[in-house]
């Protein structure tokens, strides 16, 4: 029988570009109520693991469950927010536009959005304190407003589980403290949250479990037992010194 806290199944992942192994022999439970910090060099496949999840790429081999079915099944219960090179900023959308996108996948095709859809959209907005922007378009916002608007896109989704990709480049402190904050409340309320972060400065902080990865899982768990300099060294090798240097560790 299914354990119903259990919101992701990964058995056995294994992907490639090609002749090039990126992934291989994955297991994972992601279980609700937890920010995961997804950890790992580049190119260690972190943002190749949130798209096979998601459905995005094929795999090799390997199972992979979400809410205890495929992901076809449960699309409309995930929020992703996407690294910030894979969004077209030239598009001719405002914030609100943006934000209300989170509500597409409840609507039948060619319906209306709803006023419940308004403010839910517009509540979200106003909790990534962008309310000011709400017309704007979003190529002329900073990176910092741009990743609120995709977090509260994310928000009016009203989804149990949240990838994502890289949110805090570009963004001030002040945002990045934010939008941490709203993500340990939305984990309090039972929601998966999966964070791929680079600054292993604030891991500690942030996260209360770690996905420590290096094409192979290096280690996962609780982030106090997991996240250890011994793991780090095994997941970084010979980046461990630039990262010193650049004061990332």
């Amino acid at each position: 029988m299914s354990n119903p806290n259990v919101h992701i199944e990964v058995s056995g992942l294994s992907v490639s570009y090609g002749n090039k192994r990126v992934l291989t022999n994955i297991h994972l439970d992601i279980t609700a109520g937890h920010v995961y910090g997804v950890i790992g060099p580049n190119g260690a496949g972190k943002s190749t693991l949130f798209k096979s999840i998601l459905g995005l790429i094929d795999y090799n081999a390997g199972k992979i469950k979400v809410l205890n079915q495929s992901i076809e099944d449960v699309r409309k219960k995930i929020a992703y927010v996407p690294q910030k090179d894979d969004v077209d900023w030239n598009f001719p959308a405002t914030v609100l536009d943006i934000v209300l996108m989170g509500r597409y996948p409840f609507k039948k095709v060619l319906s209306r959005l709803s006023k419940e859809d308004y403010n839910i959209a517009n509540e979200a907005i106003e909790k990534l304190g962008i309310s000011k922007l709400k017309d704007r378009q979003i190529g002329r916002l900073s990176g910092g407003q741009q990743q609120r608007v995709f977090i509260a896109r994310a928000l009016a989704q009203q989804a149990d589980i949240f990838f994502l990709d890289e949110p805090f480049v570009g963004v001030d402190i002040t945002t990045e403290e934010k939008i941490i904050q709203i993500l340990k409340e939305l984990a309090s309320e039972g929601k998966s949250i999966l964070v791929v972060h680079h600054d292993l400065s604030t891991v500690d902080q942030y996260f209360d479990k770690v996905i420590l990865l290096n094409q192979r899982l290096i280690a996962f768990g609780d982030t106090k037992n997991i996240f250890t300099q011994e793991n780090i060294a095994k997941a970084y090798g010979a980046q461990l010194t630039i990262l010193h240097k650049t004061g990332l560790i």
